[in-house]
């Protein structure tokens, strides 16, 4: 296995899980068989995010010390994010209303799956203000924050700290060593919860197949087909258009994070790769203040592929109902999506979790999630890839815009991979 490549590892964990899945269709013996495996990786994975986003946030800050340059960073990167979100927004309402994949939909053939387990959030989720998640980005308790992985409230300790740090002047150095010490151990633990990566992404994909199987497929292929071949169409043009602007080839980026795709896709799990996308893109040139602070940050604040499938979704859920929406309503669908995909960040299960809260303000029925909750997964494996291509493209173009870009080294990094 030494002689294989990661990359082809995953792949090959992939393709064995969809034969198995495709073989054990139903079989809840293969499930719980698999769903410790599967269960491990992530938990492995989700052990070392926290420690490594923390560390290297705290050092890059530090490095950055300027209280004014790091507000100018905040507010370049959100602006950012909000334009390419609301793109991804757009996008999806256009394809929805052009190729109209809930149209001639006979609801009666398809499966229902149960979203009861996300009804009790929609509340949580409509009553949450933008105002809100503004205030809860605060936090009131650092270790209850920690406990409960609120990425957002562990970012604003770790910045106000690295700036602390920097404040000190040379008192801080031993806090910056011990810190970067920690961050270069747990990017080493990475490497070896890597190894691991085929045997997760095998049991992963094997118990989607095997809980839902292929035929769930084929009633509702319109609506893959139609959110897959936008995915393409965001990563392709809107994403390849917006990085050749910035003088970069998007396909360099495939090409860096080809190991990362395969993993995000295989899991649907945007974390199971957060470290290893702050660590190339800081090979690739980029700023280690501005990768520690944009990748994370955009985690909450930049799901272009999350978005994308969202406008889809309801739009198909509104066809398949056969209610019309002009372009009124379509227009506060936009708005509606822009407040409560960010509003709610840090929630299981957010996407679907959006989408409730999305059709409940939009009064579009929220019933209709349930016919495409057998289908989700697949679904989400896409969108997972389209936000872990964003928030790395986002990295590379913060960095340009704030003159902090490495040409030169992210040149020889690519090489170095090619």
């Amino acid at each position: 296995m030494k002689k294989i490549g990661l990359a082809w590892q995953i792949f090959i964990g992939l393709i064995l899980g969809i034969i198995v899945g495709v073989i054990f269709y139903g079989n809840s013996s293969v499930q719980g068989f698999l769903q410790p495996i599967g269960d491990i990786f992530i938990r492995l994975i989700k052990m070392i995010v926290i420690p490594i986003v923390v560390s290297s946030l705290i050092v890059g800050v530090a490095g950055i010390g300027d209280i004014k340059q790091l507000g100018k960073l905040g507010g370049i990167t959100l602006l950012y994010f909000e334009i390419i979100t609301t793109i991804a927004i757009i996008l999806g309402l256009l394809v929805g209303n052009v190729v109209k994949p809930g149209v001639g939909v006979d609801i009666h053939s398809l499966h229902k799956g149960d979203i009861s387990s996300y009804l009790s959030t929609t509340e949580q989720a409509t009553s949450h203000s933008f105002a809100d998640t503004i205030v809860n980005i605060v936090p009131d308790n650092l270790f209850k924050a920690l406990a409960n992985g609120d990425m957002l409230a562990i970012i604003f300790f770790s910045v106000m700290f690295g700036l602390g740090v920097a404040a000190i002047g040379e008192k801080g150095k031993p806090v910056l060593k011990f810190f970067q010490a920690t961050a270069d151990a747990m990017f080493n633990v990475t490497n070896m919860v890597m190894r691991f990566a085929p045997f997760g992404v095998f049991a992963l994909i094997g118990i989607t197949v095997s809980k839902f199987g292929v035929s769930s497929l084929i009633p509702l292929s319109k609506l893959v087909l139609t959110v897959y071949g936008t995915m393409i169409l965001f990563i392709l043009v809107v994403l390849g258009l917006v990085a050749k602007l910035f003088g970069i080839n998007i396909f360099h980026i495939f090409k860096i994070l080809k190991n990362e795709l395969i993993l995000a896709y295989s899991t649907s799990s945007s974390e199971t790769v957060l470290p290893k996308l702050m660590e190339k893109m800081e090979r690739f040139g980029c700023a280690k203040g501005i990768t520690t602070f944009v990748i994370p940050t955009g985690y909450s604040f930049n799901l272009d592929g999350s978005t994308l499938y969202q406008s889809i979704a309801a739009i198909f859920i509104a066809q398949m109902y056969g209610i019309h929406l002009s372009i009124a309503e379509q227009i506060s669908l936009v708005l509606v999506l822009m407040v409560t995909s960010k509003g709610i960040a840090g929630v299981p299960g957010v996407s679907f979790v959006v989408l409730l809260a999305t059709l409940s303000t939009t009064h579009l029925p929220v019933e209709g999630l349930a016919f495409i909750a057998g289908i989700d997964r697949i679904m989400d494996m896409a969108r997972t890839v389209v936000n872990v291509i964003g928030n790395s493209l986002a990295s590379i173009i913060v960095s340009k815009l704030v003159g902090q870009y490495d040409a030169e080294k992210g040149k020889e990094y690519l090489k170095e991979v090619s």
